[in-house]
């Protein structure tokens, strides 16, 4: 099952999207990433099998950002 989760980040600016991106995409299992500094969030798709939702939350944790809310889950679809 491909799952998209969205996960807000406390603070970001436009500078820090490609750096965001960037570590989201390393997590083994994402599909797809994208950062919208502007409403401060993330959106990643990412197969259930391969990867859990508390892997982001620790990648963008690891890199210095700040979650405020990991409670979204957007949408699923069969791979």
């Amino acid at each position: 099952m491909l799952i998209t989760h969205t996960i807000s980040i406390k603070n970001i600016t436009s500078e820090d999207k490609e750096r965001i991106n960037e570590v989201l995409l390393d997590v083994w299992g994402v599909r797809n990433v994208h950062v919208n500094p502007e409403k401060g969030e993330a959106v990643v798709s990412f197969d259930e099998k391969a990867a859990s939702f508390i892997d982001f939350q620790a990648a963008v944790r690891d890199s210095g950002y700040d979650i405020t809310d990991t409670a979204s889950k957007t949408d699923m679809e069969e791979l």
